[in-house]
């Protein structure tokens, strides 16, 4: 910042030229009205101080944590942002990082980039995250946005900029239309221990007991596509009744298919399969139907709200919903007639000979 725009300021704001530094560099013996008002005029001028406290730093920090880097929607989430900050001048620095959630805040070691302070202005938390990384940020003062879906562990989401995909209305919308479809033996297949299959699971529970149903979920805890296939196989091999399967991912739904194979099932003829994400729906056979969220959006709002934040450092904390929708395809199917369950015997059958 030059000083012909420190004496502006100065003037706009009604104060002398050395308080204006004293609040660009952050520091705490300034009256909390003068600095607000030093700050909502800097708004007005269109002056980042921030800046100044940070140097030339023009980089935001995109932080994939402990996810595959080969994660499709993750990826999505990541051009969103990286968009946006290209529209406002701002480089983004990808990078992956992987910690456990059981560390005490002060014992996480971040990457070292983090720690040189003025290099990087701000951070976009995408992939999975705990409460300590949030805590770690906030005593490092380093502004951030976090995809709130996907944070495990007590956090109170109202002291953070979140942004969130609202999985819990559609996974209610999804249900919803099984129910309609006359379906009424729907199972959830998700590890609901991980918080985006626990929020999809309450969407579906909902509604389900608003119609006055048994919720079914399984229990088994595995990797997305295997998670699909075990439970599936396992659904059935009990005899349980089912003619419709709500997968918790397009990649559990994945698995689904595969054990219906091997069990000799027709999608939709023998049982509907619907997904979430809408990331594979489109490839697979029969096309999934699933609920499409947006990734590319909540990676620019996560993006808006850290420039947001780097702009105005005291602004209140920021969060968003992005609605989903249900996208129908050829898996999905009303149930005609009363549920045929025969068409389940012989798998159970069979099962005991595999």
């Amino acid at each position: 910042m030059k000083k012909k725009s420190f004496k502006n300021l100065a003037r706009v704001a009604n104060v002398s030229p050395a308080t204006v530094s004293r609040v660009a560099k952050g520091q705490a013996n300034v009256d909390p009205g003068i600095c607000a008002r030093v700050r909502k005029a800097a708004d007005a001028l269109g002056i980042d101080l921030e800046q100044k406290r940070n140097g030339k730093a023009n980089i935001i920090a995109f932080m994939l944590s402990n996810r595959d880097l080969l994660h499709n929607f993750q990826a999505r989430i990541l051009f969103g942002s990286q968009t946006y900050c290209a529209s406002q001048n701002r480089e983004l620095l990808f990078m992956s990082f992987r910690y456990s959630p059981t560390t005490p805040a002060k014992e996480l070691h971040l990457p070292k980039i983090l720690s040189e302070r003025g290099i990087v202005r701000a951070m976009i938390l995408g992939g999975t995250n705990s409460p300590n990384m949030l805590e770690a940020l906030r005593e490092k003062e380093i502004p951030f946005a976090v995809l709130g879906n996907n944070v495990i562990g007590d956090w109170d989401p109202s002291k953070f900029d979140a942004v969130y995909s609202d999985d819990v209305q559609g996974a209610f919308d999804l249900t919803t239309r099984f129910i309609a479809d006359g379906h009424r033996d729907i199972w959830f297949i998700g590890d609901v221990e991980l918080p985006w299959y626990a929020r999809c699971a309450e969407g579906y529970r909902q509604a389900m007991l608003k119609a006055g149903l048994k919720p079914r979920l399984s229990e088994i805890h595995s990797e997305d596509r295997q998670l699909g296939y075990l439970a599936m196989r396992s659904i059935v091999s009990r005899g349980e009744p089912v003619t419709a399967v709500f997968a918790g991912s397009d990649q559990i739904a994945s698995g689904v298919y595969d054990a219906a194979r091997q069990l000799g099932l027709s999608i939709p003829d023998d049982i509907s399969v619907a997904g979430f994400n809408d990331s594979e729906g489109a490839l697979m056979d029969p096309p999934l139907t699933s609920v499409q969220e947006f990734p590319e959006e909540l990676g620019t709002h996560l993006a808006e709200f850290v420039q947001r934040r780097i702009q105005t450092p005291d602004l209140e904390s920021q969060m968003i919903t992005i609605p989903t929708r249900i996208i129908p395809r050829q898996s999905t199917r009303p149930l005609l007639g009363k549920p045929n369950y025969e068409a389940l015997r012989e798998p159970v059958e069979r099962l005991a000979k595999i």
